[in-house]
């Protein structure tokens, strides 16, 4: 849940305007996929297919060197293209033949193939690199965190232009191998499936792979020493926990909360569907952050989540991703609330699953907190700007939308929608206003009025439910549920800065 706010409105505005003419057409891959939050994110020309990662990290100097071969379809003729990379780079090769290439800017890779390459092609580019990822600064910050023993990537929207060159932007998701060499004695944890473990000459190399569609920004690194835990589900799924040595008085607490994360993947299948991926997990690295990113198959949770004593509601939220983030990810960084309101729900419903508070006693407690002059009510989930993107409004706000929708439609329509809407959308991109059609579609019923009034009006609705058949009205005080302390305490990991 979480994030730092990268781009500001200011900056993402001159942005646009830096793009060059030429990038929009022609044989010149844009350097920007075109989303209006993220002008720099992404790329255009072509489309990633998969990632091979090979690296070798050294904890006590963080120097990284790493060869990515990255294969890719051209979408249009290309004389030259870009990758979002911030390391030194001393070599690029495009099918196998040396491809000239430069650094433009903080992070735009600049590659000129030996020759334009005709739309359609498949193409194999490789990057040899190295640097110190926690030195690199884009737009002012470093995702690459280094602990005492090793370092994490892990952020949102954006992680990988420090550690790996990539079309940074969720609607080009790929599969991975990452192949990572660290010192003996230190693991190295990623996404999905552990193929292999290999140690020669002092060094130890975990091999791992991503076999579905994954995000950049849901790509994880974390070297260091860990204690890891190992099982399957009962559908055979491998399950991999990971926690720093020395996680201190938070360490009883993450792992109470991290350790039941099957128990939760296989509640939230009932509420969602198949789990979607081969793998299933969670990790923990000593770090001095607050937030918490559900990271594909392997969700990345800083220990200050857990200082309080363990918190399972925060696992829900971040498996509740994997569907709803992960499989089914946002078209442009506007559809937040595809992510957000989503996760936030869950936690509702995981409330009245274990009987501390139904998700309708929830959402008349959060709408009492806030009378209609709160700023709460400015911020517009279905669309909230770069400035509000993770504010707490695109949660709860996002989440009331959610009910007012279920008791719209009734348990039973609405509870097929849930299940339905990551089946018809698995492993793709989908916006807010496709989940309106798909909502209307499915239920029979016309709710644009409805999602108008939950997701982008500045003002406060006066009903749960636009046509104000059912009311949720702040008439009193409503009683706070006994999951509301849990739940409240994972919106201090909704910023990332």
């Amino acid at each position: 849940m979480h994030r730092r706010l990268i781009v500001p409105s200011a900056l993402a505005a001159s942005l646009l305007l830096a793009v060059p003419a030429s990038a929009s057409g022609g044989t010149v891959g844009a350097p920007g996929i075109g989303d209006p939050y993220y002008p720099a994110s992404g790329n255009g020309g072509y489309d990633v297919s998969h990632y091979d990662l090979r690296l070798k990290y050294q904890p006590a100097t963080d120097l990284l060197e790493g060869t990515a071969t990255i294969l890719a379809t051209t979408t249009q003729e290309l004389s030259r293209f870009n990758l979002d990379f911030g390391l030194d780079v001393s070599e690029v090769r495009v099918n196998g033949k040396k491809a000239g290439h430069v650094k433009n800017g903080e992070q735009e890779l600049e590659i000129t193939p030996a020759a334009p390459l005709p739309k359609g092609k498949a193409v194999s580019v490789v990057v040899r690199y190295a640097g110190k990822p926690s030195e690199v600064k884009i737009n002012g910050w470093t995702s690459w965190v280094r602990t005492p023993d090793g370092a994490v990537a892990a952020q949102e929207p954006e992680s990988a232009a420090w550690w790996f060159p990539s079309n940074d932007h969720p609607l080009d998701k790929a599969t991975y191998d990452i192949s990572v060499s660290v010192p003996d004695g230190t693991q190295a944890i990623s996404n999905g499936t552990l193929q292999s473990r290999s140690s020669k000459l002092g060094w130890t190399r975990f091999d791992w792979r991503s076999s579905k569609p994954q995000a950049t920004y849901l790509t994880t690194l974390a070297v260091g020493k860990f204690d890891i835990t190992t099982d399957t589900t009962s559908d055979g799924l491998p399950v991999v926990n990971a926690y720093s040595k020395d996680l201190g008085a938070n360490a009883g607490a993450a792992r109470a909360s991290i350790e039941r994360s099957a128990e939760v993947a296989e509640w939230l299948t009932e509420v969602f569907g198949p789990y979607p991926f081969d793998a299933l997990g969670g990790y923990s690295p000593n770090v001095t952050s607050g937030f918490a990113l559900e990271t594909q198959t392997r969700p990345f949770y800083s220990p200050k989540q857990f200082a309080n004593g363990a918190n399972v509601s925060v696992v829900v939220h971040e498996l509740a991703h994997q569907w709803y983030g992960d499989s089914v990810s946002l078209k442009g960084w506007k559809d937040i609330w595809i992510n957000e309101g989503f996760a936030r729900y869950s936690q509702w419903l995981w409330s009245e699953k274990e009987g501390e508070g139904t998700a309708r006693e929830l959402a008349d407690y959060t709408y009492a907190q806030h009378p209609a002059d709160d700023p709460f009510w400015t911020v517009k989930p279905g669309d909230p700007g770069p400035d509000d993107q993770f504010d707490t409004a695109v949660y709860d706000r996002g989440a009331l939308a959610l009910q007012a929708l279920r008791e719209e439609l009734g348990d039973e329509t609405f509870f097929a929608l849930l299940k339905g809407w990551p089946a018809e959308h698995a492993y793709g991109n989908a916006s807010v206003n496709d989940f309106v059609s798909y909502a209307e579609r499915v239920s029979g019923k016309p709710l644009v009025a409805l999602f108008d009034a939950w997701l982008f009006r500045p003002t406060r609705p006066e009903a749960l439910g636009a046509a104000g058949a059912h009311a949720l009205r702040a008439a009193g005080k409503p009683a706070r549920p006994a999951s509301w302390t849990k739940i409240e305490a994972t919106n201090s990991v909704h910023d990332h800065r």
